[in-house]
């Protein structure tokens, strides 16, 4: 939650805009991201009268910066702040909010809105935002009353903050941001529905949990995002070390678990790696922390972990028995049940030994892997060489939604929480460059890379404008296949190869599409390199392996940001896979 500390004490009148930064920066909040307009001045003219205590960055979209606010969310646990104007800026927050919601994202989005006295008039610009968003925030005001800004903020933060995270929005008519008043600060919530306080786990459903553990000979941990969320990474470990019990990781939960421990099995679902989900499938014994079962996890749910006597700790009840009926369900913090639990943990009666031994068998047989012997760079080397050439160094890794998105949930190998941003439930393209903005603005200290690929990147393109602008040099690593390589990926393993509009290339251009490494260079549309250096970029693109790990080193290195457009073909997939809806026993290998 966030510490809230008091405003400076006035009896002076000051603006509903006033009043709204004031707040902001009384819970913490150092940086907005913010693009103005008609309905939002007098906030944008109030965050000019705090310049010194609030950082304001103007993105060259609305959608950007709210990206960018869940970056610095993501990583710091503390809530990102975006604002936009009414009507159409208003609306480019939404699919960001929308995005939030699914991945548990604290994030207070402010909107201006028309004046009170013509709100359902059609006005200029006028839009019903608490209403288009209703189904897809946590919460949401419309305030009506200056003098309700101050509480309203209060419980923004609160909301947003407490139990599970999530978007809050307030949007505020622009009558009520020039009104003049003395704020009252003091003024208690009134949440009489919301009762968010810290559910302790009961201790004969902890100890219930130890007496499983000490029966299992196969017993499987299943993390997920709810781990990073409750900060209960160091708790994780600490059970695994104590009883031996291997982990995976959901697509929200990389950096939860140390990839290079012995114990980790890596991403599990429909990309997952073979030894996970075969380990899940064997289990007699699920220990299900902080997830949700997604149907990108479990594909059949009947079918998932059919054999495992199931424990669920989640903090949402609502997520208790929703997808998958459980054994033992925990509603709590994932923290303090983790911390309960190893107070009394033993390691299972029976030894591990065989079960560890199976799972390092499936390991040597079914490993993360690609050619090696291609002539080309493949976008999965790419992405392991960069892991490797990181590996020592305090890095940020943000990706776009595809192909390149699994590869390198595949291939990076995440060491610690909150080093890791995607956009996992939405899948949302253009994700990973603004978010990597915001990362980089929280955390100046470290190299903050956008693995990203070229249709992703060119949804939120214009945010390399704000990264020059604003100063904030974060690196991207462009997998440029000129396809939208997922798509493609189904359409080759279930219509037949029958394209459909998911090649990005010139269509005048037949030739551009084809053998071996599929896209000729002199071919290869948009010029990113030249986009990048448009907007004061340092940029260069690589198509061969032996210039790879140079070029790369070049971006890491690089004092501001940096692009590195590697070229890459269309025809690899991403293995193994799982078919929607199906089980491990269809799991495709090659």
């Amino acid at each position: 939650m966030a510490t809230a500390s008091r405003p400076r004490t006035t009896e002076a009148f000051i603006t509903g805009a006033d009043v709204v930064v004031e707040s902001l920066i009384a819970h913490g909040v150092d940086v907005i991201f913010a693009y103005p307009g008609g309905a939002s001045m007098p906030l944008h003219q109030a965050l000019t009268r705090y310049k010194d205590r609030i950082r304001t960055i103007l993105p060259r979209h609305e959608q950007g910066g709210a990206f960018a606010a869940q970056g610095y969310a993501r990583t710091t646990g503390r809530p990102g702040v975006c604002m936009a104007t009414s009507g159409p800026g208003a609306l480019n927050l939404v699919t960001a909010i929308a995005d939030a919601k699914m991945d548990s994202v604290p994030l207070i989005a402010l909107t201006g809105q028309v004046g009170t006295s013509v709100i359902g008039t059609d006005a200029f610009q006028e839009t019903p935002i608490v209403e288009v968003c209703r189904g897809i925030t946590k919460h949401h005001y419309l305030v009506t009353d200056t003098a309700d800004i101050a509480r309203v903020m209060r419980e923004a933060f609160h909301i947003a903050t407490t139990g599970r995270p999530g978007p809050v929005l307030v949007d505020l008519p622009k009558n009520i941001q020039v009104a003049q008043i003395v704020p009252d600060y003091t003024v208690p919530m009134n949440l009489p529905g919301y009762h968010p306080e810290r559910r302790q786990p009961h201790p004969e459903q902890i100890a219930q949990v130890a007496a499983a553990i000490k029966r299992a000979k196969k017993p499987v941990i299943y993390a997920g995002g709810g781990v990073i969320t409750g900060e209960a990474s160091n708790e994780l470990r600490e059970l695994a070390r104590r009883t031996g019990i291997p982990v995976t990781m959901t697509l929200m939960g990389l950096g939860a678990f140390p990839a290079a421990d012995p114990l980790c099995l890596d991403m599990l679902g429909m990309h997952g790696s073979v030894y996970s989900n075969l380990a899940v499938d064997e289990a007699d014994l699920l220990l299900a922390i902080g997830v949700r079962f997604d149907d990108r996890v479990t594909g059949k749910v009947a079918a998932f972990a059919q054999h495992g006597f199931i424990v669920h700790i989640d903090i949402d009840p609502s997520e208790i028995n929703k997808n998958k009926l459980v054994h033992i369900p925990i509603v709590a913090n994932v923290k303090d049940a983790l911390t309960e639990l190893n107070k009394i943990v033993e390691p299972p009666t029976a030894s591990l030994g065989e079960w560890h031994s199976q799972i390092a068998d499936w390991k040597q047989q079914d490993p993360f892997a690609f050619d090696t012997k291609y002539p080309g760079i493949l976008a999965q080397e790419a992405i392991a060489e960069l892991s490797r050439l990181t590996a020592d160094r305090d890095t940020i890794i943000s990706v776009g939604v595809g192909q390149h998105q699994m590869w390198a949930a595949q291939f990076y190998k995440f060491e610690r929480p909150r080093t890791w941003l995607s956009s996992s439930g939405l899948g949302t393209m253009g994700f990973g460059l603004p978010a990597a903005m915001g990362a980089k603005v929280a955390h100046p200290e470290s190299i903050v890379i956008d693995i990203d690929g070229d249709g992703s990147i060119l949804m939120n393109i214009q945010e390399l404008a704000t990264c020059t602008c604003e100063d904030i040099p974060v690196k991207v690593l462009l997998l440029n296949n000129q396809h939208l390589g997922m798509v493609v990926q189904w359409e080759d393993r279930f219509f037949k190869g029958n394209r459909a509009h998911t090649y990005l290339g010139p269509i005048d251009r037949p030739e551009a599409v084809g053998e071996g490494d599929g896209i000729s260079p002199k071919n290869r549309y948009p010029d990113f390199v030249a986009i990048a250096e448009g907007f004061g970029w340092q940029a260069e693109t690589v198509s061969a392996k032996r210039d790879l790990e140079a070029a790369l080193l070049r971006l890491i290195e690089a004092p501001g940001p940096a692009l590195l457009d590697v070229q890459v073909p269309y025809q690899s997939q991403v293995l193994p896979m799982i078919p929607s809806g199906m089980t491990v026993k269809e799991l495709i290998r090659q």
